[in-house]
């Protein structure tokens, strides 16, 4: 969105004024940030975090999604929680999305329920009804025979996506060998129609997925899922702030992180723009040279 079209956004109105000052006028509303990021060298960079409404009302979200709904690409709306809250306050959230532009996925743990409970069916059923674009699957703390094929064409059949989650919950950090069989099974849920895959880590990101004990990213598991499926495609867990700039500093400013709570949307943002000062250091997230940004952009530097 750009600043014009925030001038009339929701609520809220501002419109180019002026003041005087001290015998002069001062206008107010004719230089915007946008404007002033491009001059520093910041690059336009397309929504690249999910991040997750772990059950706020209806009018925090909506303030979020005022506020960031143009670096969301898509909202992950709170594990089961959506279940459990007023049902109204649930539909209204994810409309609230819906009239923003922003995607919404339900949490893989709601799915994996379904299915053990054999109700798979009906779960599809009510994510269509209340309106969400996606769910995500996975098979994280249940033991399940799932048919990638089955189960996306009886999503597709509602109107809704799919992505699928990599990885186990209590059964600690990958191994070359189990990295290996969840790659694989990425490869057969891509081939039958989901759309993206999300490596898992939990709320903590310690001890789970590509993570020890002690929070240490394992890079070189990271880049195998990379090669893999490509940055597109493969979507990072990255619940924490070291998980969050871990994943940042390795892969730089393409790397797709899901998981981020709404409040840490923005800080994760500007780390990815190099504007954090632990992020600025980083030769893959550092703005360019305004002046070389100017000439690629085809302008007087």
């Amino acid at each position: 969105m750009s600043p014009r079209e925030w001038n009339t956004c929701c609520c809220c109105t501002f419109s180019v004024s002026g003041s005087t000052e001290g015998g002069r006028t001062v206008q107010t509303g004719s230089i915007h940030t946008s404007d002033y990021l491009k001059r520093i060298g910041v690059p336009e960079i397309a929504a690249a975090t999910s991040p997750f409404d772990p059950g706020y009302d209806p009018s925090t979200l909506a303030s979020h999604l005022q506020q960031s709904a143009h670096l969301m690409s898509t909202l992950k709306i709170s594990m089961a929680c959506w279940m459990v809250a007023n049902e109204n306050a649930t539909r209204t959230k994810i409309a609230l999305a819906r009239a923003h532009g922003v995607p919404t996925v339900t949490g893989g743990g709601p799915f994996e329920i379904a299915v053990a409970q054999g109700e798979l069916p009906a779960y599809l059923d009510l994510c269509a009804d209340v309106g969400v674009t996606r769910i995500e699957c996975g098979q994280g703390f249940t033991v399940s025979h799932l048919d990638p094929r089955e189960i996306v064409a009886a999503a597709h059949s509602r109107g809704l996506d799919v992505q699928m989650e990599l990885g186990k919950k209590h059964d600690g950090g990958f191994s070359d060998r189990t990295l290996s069989a969840w790659i694989d099974q990425g490869k057969e849920w891509l081939d039958a129609g989901a759309l993206q895959l999300v490596v898992e880590a939990r709320e903590s990101a310690q001890g789970v997925g590509l993570f020890d004990e002690g929070g240490r990213l394992n890079t070189a598991y990271a880049d195998r899922f990379v090669r893999a499926f490509g940055f597109a495609t493969v979507v990072f867990e990255a619940p924490t702030k070291p998980s969050q700039f871990a994943l940042l500093n390795h892969f730089g400013r393409e790397v797709h992180l899901c998981n981020v709570r709404l409040e840490e949307l923005l800080r994760v943002e500007i780390y990815r723009r190099g504007l954090h000062s632990d992020a600025f250091g980083h030769a893959n997230l550092r703005p360019s040279s305004p002046a070389v940004f100017a000439i690629q952009s085809g302008e007087n530097p």
